[in-house]
């Protein structure tokens, strides 16, 4: 049995314990390794969502009485501390359902203003549903074209190939800046430049990004960057999309409410600013806050030490799925916390079961990428994905596992 190897280790800090999600009903450890799905919450946000819908909990942004005021002023604060969190301004956040209402808002905003027939948007091989169904929704009503870039030998986009393929008549590339069931990262400032040569703009899905390694959209040179709060160890029902106000501004408003308005009369309607033009309806407060309390959680204990730890995870499980003479790994040795492999003669869904038996959470299917499930010539993979608090013990379970299903199905 390993030593566990945890953040917590190098932090001086039992981070698994912080992690009320992380035992049994009867005590016992669970080893959670679905954390590219969503995350485990940390005793630090359920509070701070707590306190938000408890003592705290009043409207914003209507309310006259002090503790609207006081809710209104914990809400803002929340933006400008997600906007610091990925390096923009408060301007520049607008807060959505998750990184898949962020995508269909640049599509039906930005997108029905600025394609037209025979334009053409850039997705890959490797891109979530998320980043593909919205641009094929927009193609069909503007008449745009789509076009997919393939991938490298060790599944990474293939720069190379994007750069062959751009032309002028590209207004849009949209890319995960980590995929979500390879792991592998890209070389965002490269496709920026490369965009930005013949004039397109670049959306990065940054799901995978930001639980994993420090994001500075100004670094990256992308023009939207979209990420959800559950992935980052906060709540459900809450993400952001990024944006420069400058283009936010010249973007129209995409849904009808309340809070997105300034005046309305039957004859006609002006809206608020950015960012509140795009944000209609009573807002999700208490998560927009529990959001705010993930990046301070994650600041705290430091993605540079996190992205290490996890490290050490990938390579360790990598190294020894790739001694089963029965086992395929996909995507690149530099995988930012997720390792997907399937098992010769073992359905990923029956390896998934038989892991639960021992309190082993392992993801198993198309992970919502089955244009990449075909590409890869598979129907599903098994997927394990690590997070703040995962250990080398968890990856001791997962192993263990795998062994005693290769016995079930009669495999030495």
């Amino acid at each position: 049995m390993n030593a566990p190897t945890t953040i917590a280790k190098s932090s001086e800090r039992d981070l698994r314990s912080e992690f009320p999600g992380l035992v049994t009903g009867d005590g016992a450890p669970w080893h959670y390794l679905d954390t590219a799905a969503t995350s485990q919450k940390p005793r630090a946000v359920i509070d701070a969502m707590a306190r938000a819908l408890g003592e705290d909990y009043a409207t914003v942004h209507r309310g006259v009485y002090s503790r609207s005021a006081d809710m209104t002023l914990a809400y803002e604060a929340a933006r400008r501390r997600i906007a610091e969190f990925v390096g923009g301004h408060e301007d520049e956040i607008v807060f959505t359902r998750g990184a898949t209402e962020a995508i269909n808002l640049v599509a039906n905003s930005w997108g029905k203003v600025n394609l037209k027939s025979g334009d053409r948007i850039l997705l890959s091989q490797l891109e979530h549903h998320s980043n593909i169904v919205p641009w094929q929704m927009i193609a069909q009503q503007t008449g745009a074209i789509i076009d997919v870039a393939p991938l490298t030998s060790d599944h990474r986009i293939d720069l190379d190939a994007v750069e062959a393929m751009l032309t002028d008549r590209h207004k849009l590339v949209a890319f995960a800046h980590v995929s979500n069931v390879l792991g592998s990262v890209l070389d965002a400032p490269r496709a920026a430049a490369m965009a930005h040569k013949v004039g397109a703009k670049l959306l990065l899905d940054g799901c995978q990004a930001v639980p994993h390694m420090s994001v500075d959209v100004a670094a990256l040179g992308c023009d939207f960057y979209v990420f959800s709060a559950h992935k980052l160890y906060g709540p459900t029902g809450i993400g952001a999309l990024w944006a420069p106000h400058g283009v936010l501004e010249s973007m129209p408003a995409w849904e009808g409410g309340g809070s997105m308005i300034d005046r309305v009369t039957f004859e006609k309607t002006t809206y608020a600013a950015t960012p509140q033009r795009f944000e209609a309806g009573t807002p999700a407060i208490t998560e927009a806050i529990a959001f705010a309390a993930a990046a301070d959680f994650v600041a705290g204990v430091g993605l540079t030490a996190m992205h290490e730890a996890e490290a050490q995870l990938v390579s360790r499980l990598r190294r020894e799925l790739i001694a089963m003479n029965d086992a395929t790994v996909f995507g690149p040795e530099g995988s930012a916390g997720i390792v997907s492999f399937a098992i010769d003669g073992i359905h990923p869904h029956d390896l998934g079961t038989i892991l639960d038996e021992s309190n082993v959470a392992i993801r198993a299917g198309h992970h919502c990428a089955q244009p990449l499930m075909d590409y890869l010539g598979v129907p599903a993979t098994a997927r394990a994905s690590f997070g703040i608090y995962s250990t080398q013990q968890d990856v001791d379970a997962l192993l263990e596992g795998i062994s005693r299903t290769r016995r079930i199905f009669g495999k030495a």
